[in-house]
């Protein structure tokens, strides 16, 4: 029998990553239970690219990581999640899902999620945002805190 795979958003990547950022203890809770589940867990190129722009930011630290923190972050996390690829099949993916889905601005980086998952056959989705993602909810299980 395969392992679930469980796509995650940046939100719980940055609150199971950093103990400054509130709900952490919430979203670690739910990302080990998760783990004894068996499930594996997958991120993307995008969520990495997220990562990085928020803990570099000041408003979303009082005390911004410097680049040598991140990559150090990044080095530890990548043993604990698969990686998708944003591939050919990824865009194709994605511009069926803004034809099919109302979708503009920032929504398109929530597309692009649902996008990845789907071609990486991943179909549930942690995230704090559901209502961000509730648009594909036909397509995806959505699971938060």
């Amino acid at each position: 029998m395969m392992a679930a795979r469980v796509f995650v958003d940046t939100n719980i990547l940055l609150r199971v990553t950093l103990k400054q950022i509130n709900r952490h203890d919430e979203v670690d809770a739910l990302v080990k239970r998760i783990i004894r589940e068996d499930s594996e867990l997958w991120i993307s190129g995008q969520v990495i690219r997220e990562f990085i722009v928020q803990v570099t930011h000041p408003r979303t630290l009082a005390q911004p990581l410097t680049i040598k923190q991140v990559v150090q972050e990044i080095e530890v996390m990548k043993p604990l999640f698969q990686i998708a690829d944003e591939t050919v099949i990824v865009r194709e993916k994605l511009l069926k899902l803004l034809q099919e889905y109302p979708t503009v601005g920032k929504q398109v980086h929530d597309a692009n999620i649902v996008a990845t998952m789907l071609a990486n056959d991943i179909d549930t989705l942690l995230t704090l945002n559901t209502k961000d993602f509730q648009r594909f909810a036909e397509q995806i299980t959505l699971i938060s805190p």
